[in-house]
């Protein structure tokens, strides 16, 4: 264990930090190499002091939740991996809750659900966690986290006499910056804590029929079973990314293990042991052929992070 790795695991703890931790454990698409250092902060202040110390000796590092939209190189990724999904807890007062960034978002649906509160129905079968969420605005069937979210907190780096600090920051919906799939988070070197949403009381009968409708649309539509990053591709302007996809005659196009979903080809499913090549070469593949046959550019939901 080398210096910087014995500093880590002085301030995080033993069980928090491993060595050479290969990523397709921590991503859904189970697709990715090693990483350097993998830590599991339990708390904002540990993990405040884990960007203090990356800030200080120049570290490069990432921040993940779920792993739900990404594609991990096969190389894996130098540097330092935070995963945020030990900071997990869930709180409410009246109508308002607030969830730290690991939560998962079908387990907050489902909460808030059982106390009677409706918003968060469009989030139950999104695979992410709710910092992931916020960061790129996530949403499904009619619903985004921007029309329920009202303020979360932030950990932003300050520049101070050529030393970084950070700070604790409330931002309210407005000063996140949300547009489709997007948020300031993307943008800035913001670290997400957890967020408040204000939801509506509401029959909790009628809210978990709800979840339990889309449940059902998206089990009949979609590719359970099989790993995935969910939706790769944002939705071109007038147009259904899937059917797009499917009338080129794309389903079941496949790569090494990566393959377009034949249930929906707005997905690609890694049908046993696919690399992060093989997804690519796909996407790339996808993407010129809609290019060429509609002058479609497509854009992709997912992010490709690692070495290349």
């Amino acid at each position: 264990m080398n210096a910087i790795e014995k500093d880590l695991l002085n301030i995080v703890g033993i069980g928090n930090l491993l060595i050479n931790e290969q990523m397709s454990c921590h991503t859904t698409f189970k697709i990715g190499g090693p990483a350097d250092i993998f830590i599991t902060p339990t708390g904002y202040r540990m993990l405040g002091k884990v960007f203090q110390y990356v800030s200080e000796h120049h570290l490069p590092h990432l921040v993940i939740g779920k792993g739900s939209n990404l594609i991990v190189s096969d190389k894996g990724i130098r540097g330092i991996v935070i995963s945020t999904y030990r900071m997990n807890r869930i709180s409410y007062q009246g109508n308002l809750v607030k969830a730290d960034s690991g939560v998962d978002l079908g387990k907050l649906s489902l909460s808030t659900a059982k106390r009677g509160l409706s918003g968060m129905e469009f989030a139950s079968g999104i695979p992410g966690s709710v910092g992931g969420a916020v960061f790129m605005n996530a949403g499904a069937y009619e619903g985004e986290i921007s029309q329920v979210l009202k303020q979360s907190l932030i950990l932003i780096p300050d520049s101070d006499g050529g030393k970084t600090k950070f700070r604790f920051v409330h931002l309210n919906n407005s000063e996140h910056d949300f547009s489709y799939r997007h948020s300031i988070l993307q943008d800035k070197s913001y670290i997400h804590l957890n967020s408040v949403f204000e939801l509506t009381p509401g029959s909790k009968s009628k809210i978990e029929q709800k979840i339990d409708e889309l449940t059902k649309t998206r089990h009949s539509k979609q590719p359970w079973g099989l790993p995935s990053a969910g939706s790769v591709f944002k939705r071109p302007e007038g147009y259904y990314t899937g059917k797009l996809i499917q009338d080129c005659g794309l389903k079941g196009f496949r790569i090494g293990d990566a393959a377009v979903s034949e249930k929906h080809c707005g997905f690609i499913v890694n049908l046993g042991k696919a690399t992060a090549g093989d997804v690519k070469a796909v996407i790339i593949h996808v993407q010129k052929t809609l290019l060429d046959r509609y002058g479609v550019l497509l854009q992709t939901e997912v992010r490709f992070i690692g070495e290349e």
